[in-house]
C-alpha cells in the first residue's frame, strides 16, 4: 500500500483571485459539483469574510457538496475565523484554512509585527478555529522567503494549538524544484512534532515551476497539494491540478503515493471551468489542450497507429476526452435533454427552470445540427449570465458590412427599464456593435481583451466570446456564447458592463487589515 496524496482544489478562492475570474454565488456551485465529480478531497470555496457575495458562495457550496471536504480561507483574525465556522455550519464534512505571513519582509512592511507577535496570533487563530471543526489547516504565507529556523517555530506552535495540516507556499512563486523539495524534507526532520500533521504545499507559476515544486515536495515527504483547475489563478496561477494528478498516476514506479481521482471528469471540469471564467485554455496545454493527444508528424502517426505506448505516455480516455457521448439535435425530446444534463451534473431547482433552458437548447438546436456536451454547458453558462444581469440588456442588434463601406451597428438596449438604441461605425461589424453598446451604457472603460473560442467543430459551432473590461483599477470579464458571433461579442461586452455597474467591495486574502 502507498501513502494517500490529498488532492485540495482551490480553484474556487486562489483561482477566483485571477483579474476577471470572479464567480457568482450559482457557478461555484456548479464548479464545486464538478469537482466532486472529480472526487476532489479538499473543495476551497472562497474567503467568507472577503465580502457578503464570498460568504453566500461558500455557505452555498457548503450545504450542497456531501462527498467532499469543504474548506474557507481565514486570517489569523477572531472575525475572519468567526465567519468561516459560520460559512461552513452546514458541510457535512468542513476545514478552516488560516494563514499569517512569515517572512522578515511581510513581517515587518505589511504587518509590522514582531516574530513573537506572529506566532500569538498563529496560535490563536487556530486554537479559534478548532472550535468549528477538529479539521484545521495553518499556512506560513511566503514561506519560501521566510527564515527556517522561524518556521520551525511557528510550526511547531501551531501543531501543538491543534492544526492538522501544515500548508508550506510558495507565495511568489520564487522556488526551485531540489530546493523547495529539501525544504520540506528539513522541516519534517527538524519539527519534532511532525508525525502529528500532514505536510501541503501551495505553489505559484512565477517561473513556470509551480507542478515541479509541488511534485519535489511529495517527493520529499509532503502529503497534500494545493492546486487549480487549468492551472487558474492570480499572476501566472498555480500548479495545474491535471498535471499533477496524471504525474502521479503516470509515474507510479517514482511517486510513493496513489490519488483517488476520477480522472476521466478532468476534460469535463476544464471545459466548465474555462467557459464560466472565460479563461481559455491553449491548445498545446498539457493533458486539457486541444492538441495534447494530437499527433501531426508522419513517425509520430505511424508509431501511434503501431503501438500507442510508442508516442503516448497516457490514454486520452482515460482523462475525459475521447468518452462516449450523446449527441443530441432538433429531434431530441425533453426527456433526453434532461438526462443528459443531469449526466453532466447540471440539475433544475423548478420545472420552470427546466422549461426554460429546454426552449433555449431547442433554439440553439435550429441553428446547428448537432449538440454537444460542449454546447449545453455553454447555453447553461450563457442562461445563468442572462439571468445575473441586471440593468443592461439587448434587445436587438442590426449590422451592416459591405465591400468597400464602413461597418455599421444598431443596437437597442434596456438599460433600467428603459429602451434606448444607438448606431456607431467600426473596422468591422463587431468594432461597430460594441462602440454602439458604448455609447448608450458610457462607462468609459478600457478594452483589455477581446477573445473567441470555438466550443465546437464546424462552421455552424457556437462562439464563445470573452471580454475583459478595466475601469479605476477594477477588471471585470464578461462571456457571452452564440452561433452569431457578434451577438456573442454584445452578450460579453453587456455582461462585462453589468458587472462593472454592480458594487464590488470583495477584499483580497493577503491583505493583512488589522491582523
Amino acid at each position: 500500500m502507498t501513502d494517500k496524496l490529498i488532492i485540495f482544489d482551490t480553484t474556487l478562492r486562489d483561482g477566483e483571485q485571477s483579474p476577471g475570474a470572479s464567480m457568482t454565488r450559482e457557478e461555484k456551485v456548479r464548479i464545486a459539483k464538478a469537482l466532486e465529480r472529480l472526487r476532489v478531497d479538499v473543495i476551497e470555496a472562497g474567503f467568507p469574510a472577503a465580502s457578503p457575495g464570498d460568504f453566500e458562495g461558500v455557505q452555498a457550496v457548503a450545504r450542497t457538496i456531501r462527498e467532499s471536504v469543504v474548506c474557507g480561507l481565514a486570517r489569523a483574525l477572531d472575525k475572519d475565523i468567526d465567519r468561516a465556522g459560520e460559512a461552513l455550519r452546514d458541510a457535512p464534512q468542513s476545514r478552516i484554512h488560516t494563514f499569517i505571513a512569515t517572512s522578515p519582509i511581510h513581517m515587518q512592511l505589511k504587518l509590522r509585527m514582531s516574530p513573537e507577535q506572529v506566532i500569538e496570533h498563529a496560535v490563536k487563530a487556530v486554537k479559534r478555529a478548532r472550535q468549528y471543526t477538529d479539521n484545521v489547516e495553518f499556512s506560513p504565507e511566503d514561506a519560501g522567503r521566510s527564515e527556517e529556523d522561524f518556521l520551525c517555530r511557528i510550526l511547531e506552535a501551531v501543531i501543538d494549538a491543534g492544526a492538522t495540516t501544515l500548508n508550506i507556499p510558495d507565495t511568489v512563486g520564487y522556488s526551485l524544484p531540489h530546493q523547495f523539495g529539501q525544504t520540506i524534507l528539513r522541516l519534517r526532520e527538524r519539527i519534532p512534532n511532525a508525525d502529528k500533521a500532514i505536510f501541503s504545499v501551495h505553489c505559484h507559476n512565477d517561473l513556470g515551476l509551480a507542478v515541479a515544486n509541488s511534485l519535489s515536495a511529495v517527493l520529499n515527504g509532503a502529503r497534500q497539494v494545493e492546486c487549480t483547475i487549468n492551472g487558474l489563478g492570480e499572476r501566472a496561477g498555480n500548479a495545474a491540478l491535471e498535471e499533477v494528478v496524471m504525474a502521479i498516476t503516470t509515474r507510479k514506479d517514482v511517486f510513493p503515493c496513489h490519488v483517488d481521482i476520477d480522472t476521466r471528469e478532468i476534460v469535463t471540469c476544464s471545459k466548465l471551468v474555462s467557459s464560466i471564467t472565460g479563461f481559455p485554455v491553449q491548445p498545446n496545454k498539457a493533458i486539457v489542450g486541444a492538441n495534447a493527444f494530437a499527433h501531426e508528424s508522419g513517425i509520430h502517426q505511424d508509431g501511434v497507429l503501431k503501438h500507442r505506448e510508442t508516442y503516448e505516455i497516457m490514454r486520452a480516455e482515460d482523462v475525459g476526452w475521447t468518452a462516449n457521448r450523446m449527441v443530441l439535435g432538433k429531434h431530441s425530446g425533453r426527456n433526453a435533454f434532461k438526462t443528459r444534463m443531469q449526466e453532466l451534473g447540471i440539475e433544475f431547482g423548478s420545472e420552470a427552470e427546466l422549461n426554460d433552458a429546454f426552449a433555449r437548447f431547442k433554439d440553439l438546436a435550429d441553428k446547428k445540427h448537432e449538440i454537444f456536451d460542449e454546447d449545453l454547458q455553454a447555453l447553461i453558462s450563457d442562461a445563468a449570465l442572462a439571468a445575473e444581469e441586471e440593468g443592461v440588456h439587448l434587445v436587438a442588434l442590426k449590422v451592416c458590412s459591405e465591400t468597400g463601406e464602413i461597418p455599421m451597428a444598431s443596437v437597442t438596449l434596456r438599460i433600467d427599464q428603459e429602451e434606448m438604441t444607438g448606431t456607431a461605425s467600426g473596422g468591422g461589424v463587431v468594432d461597430a456593435s460594441l462602440k454602439a453598446i458604448e455609447s448608450l451604457v458610457g462607462t468609459q472603460a478600457q478594452l483589455l481583451l477581446y477573445s473567441v473560442n470555438n466550443i465546437t467543430t464546424g462552421t455552424d459551432a457556437q462562439g464563445e466570446v470573452t471580454v475583459r473590461l478595466e475601469k479605476a483599477g477594477r477588471i471585470v470579464n464578461g462571456q457571452g456564447a452564440d452561433t452569431d458571433i457578434v451577438i456573442a461579442s454584445a452578450k460579453a461586452y453587456i455582461h462585462a458592463v453589468n458587472r462593472l455597474r454592480a458594487p464590488s467591495q470583495r477584499m483580497h486574502p493577503q491583505v493583512a487589515g488589522d491582523v
